[in-house]
């Protein structure tokens, strides 16, 4: 039986030899590699905490004391020694392991996280929670309390939050533990000048001789118990063992380091000392994302969260799986060929070259493109500031990230008035990251901002015309939305038309339809899909509503006029939404809109699982939408009375409904 098998708890762990957690080293990287290769999932950066993570669970009880993770992606390690080895199988499905740390699945789960920057300001919240409590560490007075410890990498030192974090920890007077996984690497390489500066200390000779000169500053601090009269007598020659890492001092933060996080006997003898240190302290451990396995310490970026793949061991040779074309590639080629026609139009990302697509951009227009690594508070800003130059700038981000610069979208952009474009990768549903990541809350929160001009994209042709309405925009924020998934072809044999600021493209129309769907982005094609599937039992119209913010008022009134039953369909929450804009835009006009009927995402949180699968479970698949078309037919009649009675029925497809400027041709 392996060593892995044997380890329901931590407590197993501790059983084990230094030597032995060595071999259980290699049988985590191993069940890793296997199962993410199989299913896809984070592999790289579980790789390269392996060791650290065994170490901080061989030195700490964190059934008692307390990890809280930045970057949630690093956690599968972790999960494997906490009694999850059982669901690593379904891994990112409902029925096994999340893919980020999940207090639903273990009490060693602490907060639900996969936004880098807050681990540090959480972990902060509880040592002040636990030493209020009187639970909190203390050497002398409680040495039974909690410990406190943060593990912080892939580059999220550099995002504004944990700036403020260190602050704040800078000014705790208890154990107070942050673990620096500085592995060289974010997502993508890092940017800015922290990166730098960490890039330099790499390569610095204190680097060469990490473990002497930082057992240096452990061996000078009287039997290895940190406490405060050692911490302010330590001289400058001991401080110079870490005056590289003096940057951290400056938050009140003493720093060892950096240590190889890869040395499991060294991990656990730093940890041993620093478990016990009575002022807040930062360990800085050196590791290489990918460890294990050449080809992912070779391609790093690559093998961040990669689909399933194959490897061939006797060849090296590693083959991802693609299934179609997705809408991040075409983003990546369609932002290419805007930058080529226009010389005025720049692009960024924030640390999500490859996520995005905008690698592909970079490498074709290095000088106007951007990395401000994670960081999307500073990017929005920067995009600003562009914009006020005279640029037309695109800020590619995950949907699930543009929250976080909301702030800088109101203040910076949209109360200026400037034209910053924003392209909103993974909005909707994504899948196996589950609710960390569902970009579920876009639209809600921009269409509050005046002269926001909000799309959706169906497919690759409407986003790309999406794009091409954003260039040429210019009285405010635009966005266009599209989710992880690949592009429908089944609208691509015909002309897709120019998007026209508030205008809905019909894609079936009929003269006198039984039910009416108005269907944001993608949720468009899955209409389409259901009105194939009802008619001619009844007689379903499909547009594309292409925009949220302004909705297509001619349209609304003139279906709700005829008393036609509208279904709005998006993959949003049910606030603020589509939907929701619909209503308002029919209240407006003093319109009844009790035929008004909304799909849209549950209020609740959608676990982790596949996209198809999450569709089916909120009732946003192709037969959930079928049957309330069926639903509404029977609700309000006429119409669909007269079809199942054997009235003729006439279903047109978008290319027969459309005269050559791309609107409604006469029935």
């Amino acid at each position: 039986m392996a060593l892995l098998e044997t380890i329901q708890s931590p407590a197993d762990l501790k059983k084990l030899s230094v030597d032995q957690l060595g071999v259980v080293a290699q049988e985590i990287r191993e069940a890793i590699f296997q199962q993410v290769s199989k299913v896809g999932g984070h592999l790289a950066p579980n790789l390269g905490v392996v060791e650290l993570t065994l170490a901080l669970h061989y030195v700490f009880d964190f059934a008692h004391d307390r990890l809280l993770f930045d970057v949630g992606h690093q956690c599968y390690p972790h999960k494997l020694v906490t009694g999850r080895l059982p669901m690593l199988a379904n891994l990112r499905t409902r029925q096994g392991m999340a893919g980020f740390p999940e207090p639903r699945e273990s009490p060693y789960d602490l907060f639900s996280v996969g936004h880098a920057g807050t681990g540090i300001s959480t972990a902060v919240g509880m040592a002040r929670g636990d030493t209020l409590n009187g639970q909190g560490f203390d050497s002398a007075s409680n040495p039974k309390g909690r410990r406190v410890v943060s593990i912080i990498g892939d580059a999220s030192i550099v995002n504004g939050v944990a700036m403020e974090g260190l602050n704040g920890a800078g000014t705790l007077k208890r154990q107070f533990l942050v673990i620096l996984n500085d592995n060289g690497m974010s997502i993508a390489k890092p940017q800015g000048a922290l990166a730098q500066y960490f890039d330099r200390l790499r390569i610095n000779p204190l680097y060469t001789g990490m473990k002497r000169r930082a057992r240096e500053v452990l061996e000078s601090l009287p039997g290895g118990s940190l406490v405060e009269e050692a911490y302010h007598r330590m001289g400058e020659a001991v401080k110079g063992a870490v005056a590289e890492n003096a940057w951290f001092e400056h938050f009140g933060l003493l720093t060892v380091g950096p240590i190889d996080g890869h040395d499991l006997p060294l991990l656990i003898e730093f940890l041993a000392e620093a478990r016990d240190f009575d002022r807040p302290l930062v360990l800085h451990v050196k590791t290489v994302k990918g460890k294990g396995y050449a080809f992912a310490e070779g391609d790093s970026t690559k093998f961040h969260s990669p689909n399933s793949f194959t490897y061939d061991p006797d060849s090296c040779r590693v083959e991802i799986k693609k299934d179609g074309r997705s809408f991040t590639s075409a983003w990546g080629e369609a932002m290419t060929e805007i930058m080529r026609r226009d010389p005025k139009v720049v692009a960024c990302t924030a640390a999500m070259p490859g996520g995005t697509g905008m690698d592909k951009v970079a490498a074709t227009f290095p000088e106007r493109s951007f990395d401000t690594g994670i960081c999307e508070s500073h990017a929005m800003d920067m995009m600003a500031g562009l914009a006020k130059t005279g640029w037309k700038p695109y800020f590619a981000v995950y949907s699930t990230f543009l929250q976080r610069a909301f702030d800088q979208a109101f203040q910076e952009v949209s109360l200026q008035g400037l034209a910053v474009r924003l392209c909103l990768d993974r909005a909707g549903l994504v899948g196996g990251d589950g609710a960390v990541h569902h970009g579920f809350c876009d639209i809600s929160i921009l269409r509050v901002l005046p002269k926001a001009a909000l799309m959706a994209a169906m497919d690759e042709a409407s986003m790309i015309a999406a794009m091409e309405f954003q260039r040429t925009y210019d009285d405010g924020l635009s966005a266009v939305r599209y989710p992880r998934d690949n592009c429908s072809t089944r609208f691509a044999d015909r002309p897709c038309p120019p998007f026209e600021l508030g205008k809905a493209r019909p894609l079936i129309e009929h003269a006198e339809p039984d039910v009416a769907i108005l269907a944001f982005g993608v949720m468009a094609i899955s209409a389409c899909e259901a009105a194939d599937a009802v008619g001619p039992e009844v007689r379903a119209s499909v547009y594309d509503a292409r925009f949220a913010k302004p909705v297509d008022t001619a349209l609304i009134r003139s279906l709700l006029d005829r008393r036609i039953p509208i279904i709005t369909i998006e993959d949003h929450g049910p606030h603020g939404g589509f939907g929701a804009a619909v209503l308002e835009a029919a209240a407006d006009m003093n319109l009844d809109a009790s035929r008004v009927v909304r799909m849209s995402l549950p209020d609740h949180w959608i676990y982790q699982d596949s996209r198809p699968k999450q569709l089916a479970e909120v009732g946003l698949d192709a037969p959930s939408i079928a049957r309330q078309i069926r639903a509404c037919a029977d609700r309000w009649p006429i119409r669909g009375a007269h079809a199942r009675a054997g009235g003729m029925v006439e279903l047109r497809p978008a290319a027969a409904a459309l005269r050559s400027d791309g609107r409604p041709a006469t029935p």
